[in-house]
């Protein structure tokens, strides 16, 4: 089974990973049609300075659609076996169906280099 997790605000994608408001986590058949669905609140720390990833991680999660995301985290996630794609936005049901329909291709959209104590706020006031 496959768990698919994205950053969502609202019912629609994150664009932030690391300050997500939840995770939408899907879990999908072989066919790919949903098994199941859940949501996830992660901690309120920065994503990327907290133990999401292992949690995500120990849920199952194996692919991660996201709207945005530095390369440190895609890194990270790599490194624990999760798959990132990049670039979806709009509701999460939509930019699920949009990954099974192989239209969601990694955009590599990069919150460009923050260094350690970073703030990205891409003048949407996150």
């Amino acid at each position: 089974m496959l768990k698919i997790a994205i950053p969502t605000r609202g019912g629609a994608v994150d664009e932030h990973f690391g300050h997500c408001e939840s995770f939408t986590i899907y879990s999908l058949n072989d066919d790919k049609s949903v098994a199941s669905q859940e949501s996830f609140t992660p901690p309120p720390a920065c994503g990327c300075k907290s133990n999401l990833i292992p949690t995500l991680v120990e849920m199952g999660v194996s692919q991660l659609i996201a709207g945005n995301m530095g390369e440190g985290a895609v890194v990270r996630l790599g490194q624990a076996g999760i798959k990132v794609v990049r670039g979806a936005a709009g509701p999460v049901d939509a930019a699920l169906q949009a990954w099974k329909d192989g239209k969601l291709a990694d955009k590599q959209i990069l919150c460009m280099a923050h260094g350690d104590g970073h703030e990205c706020h891409h003048g949407e006031g996150h």
